[in-house]
């Protein structure tokens, strides 16, 4: 384990502020060994490691964000009554400023169920769409990991049918390939905004506008995944649509779906949420003519009240504060713009990442970071570099060949995704650029050193779904 901790040593050019500043210290300071002690108890699983041990988490921009002071204040008049709190007033009016949706009045078009979060919402809708149904496929831009695995999980086919061929956009949806499954039983269609599997690219209004239009000539629903919907309205703006306010993107994204869930936790600016929002009286009631009372139900009996849905009063006032500033402009010019410019050191220090770069995260490209050495995919590189990260502090995510890839007990083969990524996801309002140079250093002196790393053998969990979550390993020398 020595030569672990010499792989790990280096002068890194810049300094992650928990090391120079107490005053953002959370926890106690560690050593390199504590590190390591962790990561072996944990089988080097990075969700496994306690987040004491880390300095720069960047495992996840979900639930992670730091709240305003607007938000701060706006949760001390948060409401706790179980039935109809003040809040959820709040939040349905606030839904209807965003988004562009009636969910009051007299007639309102659309139906809101809350629920704690987004893959919560996500387990409801594909458990209604399922029921008992077989051969179904629901073609998607890029399923994540945890909507991947809910859409399987009730008997349906994850089909995922990017497109890259608009540089600016290649988080779109390939509508050719859609169009040949007009023969398939198809319930809907879902689309990711931003396309977090694809490394968190944007996707163009245009192309939303072909699914929604194509939707309609096959009489088909088309949901949306809007976690990251106004970074999404922001690449529109740069790259599509420049006369156009992110109010008014966000509104014409929306004028295009029949439903969407979302995560509050991500550009909800909230620490928990999720709802799940559908349009009454389109094509998705004529096979599904009971889904809103169906969803009702799963959602009481699973969640809570319908007026808070798993959610504190507390955190209902933060999601309504936060959906104000995420759609301002100078708020997205800040996030985006602060992403970018930690890809642009990484580049400038030789690192191979995913470019253009997306809106809340960068990726690094495994396959090309080990390019010449004897790292193969089934080497798992990509868990042996973000394991030898947590020796230094940051913490970030694989997902490719084994997040995203399975194994077949029968054969004992490994099946690999066409991508192969670690994801270094930034929270929202949290960290200054230094620590993400600081994180980029880290990276650099691995890079420097990739001949030496390595390789990930999975002693544990290879073949269980979600295996990310549950696998062990072990660091060995490569072969």
């Amino acid at each position: 384990m020595n030569d672990i901790i010499k792989l790990t040593e280096f002068t890194p050019k810049h300094q992650h502020r928990a090391y120079v500043n107490s005053a953002v210290r959370f926890h106690t300071p560690c050593t390199k060994e504590e590190r390591l002690a962790a990561a072996i108890k944990a089988g080097w699983n990075v969700f496994q490691v306690p987040s004491k041990f880390t300095v720069g988490d960047f495992l996840s921009d979900s639930g992670t964000t730091t709240p305003t002071i607007e938000q701060l204040a706006a949760s001390l008049l948060g409401d706790e009554a179980y039935g109809t709190n003040w809040g959820y007033e709040q939040l349905l009016e606030q839904f209807e400023k965003t988004f562009g949706i009636t969910l009051t009045g007299k007639n309102p078009e659309w139906e809101i169920f809350l629920f704690h979060q987004c893959r919560a919402a996500e387990h409801a809708l594909f458990t209604q769409i399922g029921c008992g149904k077989t051969g179904l496929i629901i073609p998607s831009n890029g399923h994540f990991d945890t909507t991947h695995a809910n859409v399987e999980m009730n008997g349906i086919e994850a089909l995922d049918i990017p497109s890259k061929k608009d540089i600016n956009f290649q988080g779109n949806l390939d509508t050719l390939k859609l169009s040949h499954l007009a023969d398939k039983w198809v319930p809907l269609v879902y689309c990711t905004i931003t396309n977090n599997t694809m490394a968190g690219q944007p996707v163009s209004l245009k192309n939303m506008r072909d699914i929604s239009r194509y939707c309609k000539v096959i009489k088909k629903p088309f949901f949306l995944d809007a976690c990251r919907f106004a970074e999404n309205a922001w690449f529109i703006k740069k790259y599509e649509s420049p006369e156009l306010s992110i109010p008014e993107i966000v509104h014409k994204t929306f004028e295009l779906c029949d439903g969407f869930t979302i995560s509050l936790k991500k550009d909800g600016l909230a620490n928990m949420g999720g709802a799940l929002c559908v349009k009454k009286g389109t094509v998705l009631f004529d096979e599904y003519p009971n889904i809103l009372d169906n969803l009702r139900d799963h959602q009481i009996c699973t969640e809570a009240h319908p007026s808070y849905g798993g959610m504190s009063g507390r955190d209902i006032m933060i999601v309504v504060e936060g959906l104000k500033t995420v759609i301002r402009q100078e708020y997205l010019d800040s996030r985006i713009l602060q992403v970018k410019a930690f890809g642009d050191y990484l580049v400038e220090l030789g690192i191979p990442v995913v470019q253009p770069f997306g809106g809340h995260a960068v990726y690094l490209d495994v396959d090309k970071f080990f390019e010449g050495t004897t790292m193969r995919r089934e080497d798992f590189g990509g868990i042996a570099l973000s394991a030898l990260l947590l020796l230094n502090g940051p913490r970030v995510c694989e997902l490719g060949a084994f997040a995203f890839g399975t194994f077949d007990p029968k054969t004992g083969k490994e099946s690999f995704p066409p991508f192969n990524y670690v994801r270094i996801a930034i929270p929202r309002n949290k960290y200054e650029i230094e620590d993400l140079f600081y994180t980029a250093d880290c990276i650099k002196n691995l890079y420097d050193k990739r001949d030496l790393i390595p390789r990930a053998v999975c002693v544990y969990g290879k073949e269980k779904t979600l295996r990310h979550f549950k696998a062990r390993f072990e660091l060995e020398e490569r072969k």
